[in-house]
């Protein structure tokens, strides 16, 4: 096979003639119109595409352009680091402000990405990289799996970019993959009773479950608010529960308050007056009780019910008796005014009153 002769002088000529220079560190393609930028920095040239036949466009994207350029290191190349270099770096900064379970999150993606991405130096991780991941892995995982390993590249590659290592993002190139609507598995009152019931006729080892399933499902907390929730968390007098979610904290990192709900202060008071407990003690002594719902359903005969089904189920009951969405969203910990119970349950809302409206023929 032939090697490819360089180019000859008459042709390089013939190439650079297309541009033509029009101001500083501007240019402009004689035959698409098109005008560039050719930015020199410490002894490199950065040449862009402006994507713009308007010059004075072309004039505010070049100083866009020129400032990003003036922001990269001196003293650090892209070509110095590899990608997954640089994921180490980013995984070390977020440690401090993240949950245990949101790193090993991204550590998770992180070593997924690994045997796509992580020996590329910084340079080469551009478009095509990120696109090519995208062709291979997007097929090969679930929509949730590859969001978040989209989301890790993102974030790495803006990591680069505040360090003065990149121009810009090349991971923006990669667009979210739709997520599959998933069908609520929500209890019947009738099912959350049969539910409860099989765990307090089983064994003592799921007495302490059937407590957590009966907190979950009067209070509205999620699995890990729960397992945190102290006696003195508790208000009796005042009739008021407060959500702190523990070391860990809220989903949003805010303790809420809220009201003690007749069920719940029934069911609390009755295991007080049960235990006598210490004001710091924990109001549910397990972190977990996913095996014993599994036994139990499968005893029953119920769905596949999970922690998080009793949390919807705290919400259908909550829409069936007329609380507004924004109630329930700062009862549940949203900080979105009710958006999300709104998109998430109005269906419920829609079909409860459909089966009241049915009561207007009698």
């Amino acid at each position: 096979m032939k090697k490819k002769k360089p180019k000859a002088d008459a042709e390089r000529a013939a190439e650079n003639s297309a541009f033509r220079k029009v101001g500083e560190c501007l240019y402009r393609n004689e035959s698409s119109g098109i005008y560039y930028a050719l930015v020199k920095r410490s002894g490199k040239q950065f040449r862009r595409s402006l994507k713009t036949k308007d010059r004075r466009l072309a004039e505010r994207k070049l100083g866009d352009f020129r400032a990003k350029v003036g922001l990269l290191s001196t003293t650090a190349r892209a070509s110095d680091f590899t990608f997954e270099d640089i994921a180490k770096r980013w995984l070390e900064s977020l440690k401090p402000t993240l949950k245990p379970s949101s790193y090993r999150r991204r550590e998770t993606s992180v070593g997924q990405l690994r045997p796509y991405l992580g020996t590329l130096n910084l340079r080469q991780v551009d478009a095509r990289a990120c696109e090519a991941w995208a062709a291979k892995r997007g097929t090969a995982v679930a929509a949730s799996t590859y969001n978040n390993e989209r989301d890790v590249i993102i974030a790495i590659l803006a990591y680069a970019q505040r360090e003065g290592l990149l121009i810009d993002n090349p991971g923006n190139v990669l667009a979210r993959r739709r997520m599959p609507k998933h069908e609520l598995v929500i209890p019947t009152r009738e099912q959350y009773a049969k539910l409860l019931a099989t765990l307090r006729a089983s064994d003592a080892r799921y007495e302490e479950a059937a407590n957590l399933v009966e907190l979950l499902a009067t209070s509205g907390m999620r699995l890990a608010e729960a397992t945190a929730l102290r006696w003195r968390h508790v208000d009796f007098k005042a009739k008021r529960f407060t959500v702190t979610g523990g070391e860990r904290g809220t989903k949003n990192h805010e303790a809420r308050v809220v009201p003690l709900f007749p069920k719940m202060e029934a069911f609390l008071r009755g295991l007080w007056q049960e235990r006598r407990p210490a004001p710091d003690a924990p109001v549910i002594s397990i972190a977990s009780a996913k095996n014993a719902i599994a036994h139990a359903c499968s005893d029953a005969g119920l769905p596949d019910f999970t922690h998080h089904s009793l949390r919807h189920y705290f919400v259908s009951n909550a829409i069936e008796v007329g609380v507004d969405f924004k109630t329930i969203a700062a009862w549940v910990g949203h900080k979105d005014g009710g958006l999300l119970v709104a998109k998430t349950y109005g269906h419920l809302r829609d079909t409860h009153s459909n089966e009241m409206a049915k009561r207007m023929g009698v």
